[in-house]
C-alpha cells in the first residue's frame, strides 16, 4: 500500500493549497477591514469564521471534519461563544439518532441482511427490461432509507454487474450497453432519492433538524414521523419519475435483450435460509422503525392519535435519538446463535461509524448556534430582504436550483450547514415560516445528479468504467430540474398539511 506521507503531488493539490490560502486570507480580511454591524463585533467575527469554513469546505483544503473543528478554537478566542457551549454542540440527541440508526444499519450489513432484502425485492418484479430497472431502483431506494447511500450503492452495483454480464452474453451489444447505463444510473440516482425519505437516510436531513432547533428553540420538534410524512411521498414521486425518464432514454421497448432472472435466483439460493442473527436484526430493525413512526403520534384530519410516549410520565424527555440508542445497544449483548459466542454486534463493526460525519455535524451545529447568538443570521436576512418581493414559490424554485447545482461540486452536508442559517434569517426578515425555505434547501442538497463527484453513489457507478460523463451530465441535468419542480409542488400541496405553513 502506498505511503500517503510520501505521495507525489497531484493535480488537485494546487487547488486545495489555493483554497487554504484564499479561505484564510478572506476570513482575515473580513475580521480586520469590515464592521458589519457597529457596536456588535461578534457579527463580523462570526462572519469571518463562516467565510473561512465555507471556502475550506468548498475547496476541501483540509479534511471536512478538520474544518468542522475550527469553532472549538476560534469562537472562544474571538469572543463569539463560550468554549463549553461550543463543545456541547458536537454531541447531542441528533448525533445519537445518527449513531443509533447507523449501528443498526451496520448490523444489517454484518449479517448480509441488506443483500437478502434487496434480492427479495428484485424477485418481485418481472423480467422485462423496464421492470428490472424499476426493481433495482426500488431496492436501492429502500435500502438507502436506512443504511448509508454508499453501502447500498456498492452492494447493488455488484448485483447489477452479474446481471449485465449475463445479458451481454446473449444480447445485441448496443442495446446491452444502453441498458447497463440505465441500470447504473438508476442505482446511483435512487440511492440519493431514497435517502431523502427518512431523517437517517442522508446527513443533510439530520443537519436540518438540529439547525432548525438551534435557530428556533421554541418551535415544535421535527420528529421522524413528521419528516417521513412529507419526504416519503416526494421520494416516491421522484423515483417513479426518474424511472420513467431513464426508461424512455435508455431502455429498448421491444426485443434485443435476453434477460433471465436466474442470476438473482441463484444469489438468493446461495444465501440460504435466514440465520438466527438475521432474524434478530430484522426484528430489531422493524421495531426501531415502528417505534420511530409511532412515538409522537399523528393527526389525521381533526383526529389526534397519541403516540406510545404519551404513556410515560414525562413523554417530552424522549426523542428519536433515545429510541435509536435503545434499539442499538441490545445488539451488543444478544447472541448471534446457539453454538457461537459471537454477539449480533461487536465494536470492530461499530467502529466503522463515519466519525468524520459526526464531527461535520458538530461543526455545522456550532456554526448555526453562533449565527443565532451573534446576530449574524438576522443581519444576513436583512441584507437579503429584497428577495421577499419575489413570488414565494419562485423564490424556493431559484433557491432549490442554486443549491442542487452548488452541491454538484461540494459536500451536501457542508452545503446544508452553510446555507440553512442564512435561510432561517431570510425567512424571519421576509416574514414567512422558516420551514418554507429550510425544508426545500435540505431536500435540494440531496438532488445532485450531474457530476461523478457530486455524491458517493455517482462516483461509485462512474468508477465502473461503463459510463461516460456525458451520460451522467445529460441525464442529471434533467433530474436536477425535475427535483426542483417536485419539491416546489410538494411545498404548495403539502406544506400546509404537514408543516402548517400559511403564506
Amino acid at each position: 500500500m502506498e505511503d500517503s506521507a510520501n505521495r507525489p503531488p497531484q493535480a488537485g493539490d494546487l487547488f486545495r493549497y489555493t483554497g487554504l490560502a484564499a479561505g484564510a486570507l478572506a476570513g482575515l480580511s473580513v475580521l480586520l477591514f469590515l464592521d458589519l454591524e457597529p457596536g456588535r463585533p461578534t457579527v463580523t467575527a462570526t462572519a469571518a469564521v463562516a467565510v473561512v469554513m465555507a471556502v475550506w469546505w468548498i475547496t476541501e483544503a483540509i479534511p471536512l471534519a478538520a474544518t468542522a473543528l475550527l469553532p472549538v478554537v476560534l469562537f472562544p478566542y474571538l469572543g463569539i461563544m463560550n468554549g463549553k457551549a461550543v463543545a456541547s454542540q458536537y454531541f447531542n440527541h441528533v448525533i445519537f439518532l445518527f449513531i443509533g440508526g447507523f449501528i443498526v444499519a451496520l448490523a444489517m450489513e454484518r449479517w448480509n441482511l441488506h443483500r437478502r432484502i434487496a434480492l427479495r425485492i428484485l424477485l418481485l418484479f418481472g423480467n422485462r427490461p423496464r421492470h428490472i430497472l424499476l426493481g433495482f431502483m426500488v431496492a436501492t431506494a429502500f435500502l438507502s432509507m436506512w443504511i448509508s447511500n454508499t453501502a447500498a450503492t456498492m452492494m447493488m452495483v455488484t448485483i447489477v454487474f452479474a446481471l449485465i454480464l449475463k445479458i451481454e452474453a446473449g444480447s445485441d451489444p448496443k442495446m446491452a450497453r444502453r441498458f447497463s447505463v440505465a441500470l447504473l444510473l438508476g442505482v446511483a440516482y435512487s440511492a440519493s432519492i431514497g435517502g431523502i425519505s427518512t431523517l437517517v437516510g442522508t446527513p443533510p436531513n439530520l443537519s436540518f433538524t438540529r439547525i432548525y432547533e438551534i435557530q428556533f428553540p421554541e418551535a415544535p420538534e421535527i420528529t421522524f414521523t413528521t419528516w417521513f410524512s412529507f419526504a416519503f411521498p416526494i421520494s416516491v414521486v421522484f423515483l417513479v419519475s426518474a424511472w420513467f425518464f431513464l426508461s424512455r432514454l435508455y431502455v429498448p421497448r421491444k426485443g434485443g435483450l435476453a434477460i433471465e432472472k436466474d442470476v438473482i435466483r441463484k444469489q438468493v439460493r446461495e444465501l440460504g435460509p435466514l440465520s438466527f442473527a438475521e432474524w434478530v436484526v430484522l426484528v430489531d430493525f422493524f421495531l426501531l422503525v415502528l417505534l420511530w413512526l409511532t412515538r409522537s403520534g399523528v393527526t389525521i384530519g381533526g383526529l389526534r392519535i397519541p403516540g406510545w410516549s404519551s404513556l410515560l410520565a414525562r413523554p417530552y424527555y424522549l426523542n428519536d435519538g433515545t429510541v435509536a440508542i435503545a434499539m442499538a445497544v441490545p445488539l451488543f449483548f444478544l447472541p448471534a446463535g446457539r453454538r457461537t459466542a459471537a454477539r449480533i454486534m461487536d465494536w470492530e463493526t461499530a467502529a466503522r461509524l463515519p466519525w468524520n460525519i459526526v464531527l461535520l455535524f458538530g461543526g455545522g451545529f456550532a456554526l448555526a448556534a453562533a449565527f443565532t447568538q451573534s446576530g449574524l443570521s438576522n443581519w444576513l436576512g436583512e441584507q437579503l430582504k429584497g428577495l421577499g418581493t419575489l413570488n414565494p414559490y419562485l423564490l424556493i424554485a431559484i433557491v432549490c436550483l442554486t443549491i442542487s447545482f452548488l452541491t454538484e461540486l461540494t459536500s451536501n452536508t457542508a452545503t446544508t450547514e452553510m446555507i440553512l442559517p442564512v435561510m432561517a434569517g431570510l425567512a424571519v426578515n421576509i416574514d414567512v415560516n422558516p420551514l418554507f425555505l429550510m425544508v426545500p434547501v435540505t431536500l435540494s442538497c440531496s438532488c445532485a445528479f450531474m457530476m461523478p463527484v457530486a455524491t458517493p453513489p455517482n462516483a461509485i457507478v462512474f468508477g465502473t468504467g461503463r459510463l461516460r460523463i456525458v451520460h451522467m451530465a445529460r441525464t442529471g441535468l434533467a433530474l436536477n430540474v425535475l427535483g426542483m419542480i417536485i419539491i416546489v409542488l410538494a411545498m404548495y400541496f403539502m406544506g400546509g398539511a404537514v408543516w402548517g405553513i400559511v403564506l
